[in-house]
């Protein structure tokens, strides 16, 4: 199974429109996904989800992460790296079975002109202690705000042909 994690709990957030674009793209190809959107976090996750302790609430996702077998990570810049929100909910997670010889693709998004390259580069030292397998092309969309158009969906030539790219790898990785 497929899941793909919108990496940040901010409303309206432009992680979880590019992830929504790349599920309806798998869709397209005929592929089923989840769509795990960290704003549905235990908003106590803090308090009741860490260190082996363990919510009804948070179950439901944990259930999710066991099950999945490849990840697609929509990873927003937070301050030169990665949301704080995303490691945590990591964290949550039980390991290893979470993560351990699963398969990751990932995506860096900004609003700036870099892609969030550092946050990617971060995420990615996380990814490999968790033995999380990382596909090696990692898309890096630059100055988001002007990606998506009044559908929310990328539209860009060059975009829409480097998402391709990756998908087509994403399926066959």
């Amino acid at each position: 199974m497929i899941t793909i994690i919108s990496g940040t709990n901010r409303l309206s957030s432009n992680s979880l429109k590019v992830a929504k674009y790349y599920q309806n793209q798998l869709a397209q190809k005929g592929l089923k996904t989840k769509l795990l959107n960290l704003q549905d976090l235990p908003s106590n996750l803090i308090n009741t989800d860490l260190y082996g302790k363990r919510s009804d609430e948070f179950q439901k996702l944990q259930e999710l992460v066991t099950q999945t077998t490849k990840f697609l990570f929509i990873v927003p810049e937070y301050n030169g790296s990665f949301p704080g929100v995303l490691k945590l909910f990591i964290d949550a997670c039980s390991f290893p079975v979470s993560f351990y010889d699963k398969k990751a693709c990932l995506v860096g998004i900004s609003s700036g002109k870099y892609g969030n390259i550092r946050g990617i580069d971060h995420f990615n030292g996380v990814c490999g202690y968790l033995h999380l397998h990382v596909m090696p092309l990692r898309l890096y969309i630059s100055n988001i705000k002007s990606e998506l158009n009044e559908n929310n969906e990328l539209f860009k030539e060059d975009t829409v042909k480097f998402t391709e790219e990756q998908i087509e790898k994403f399926i066959a990785y």
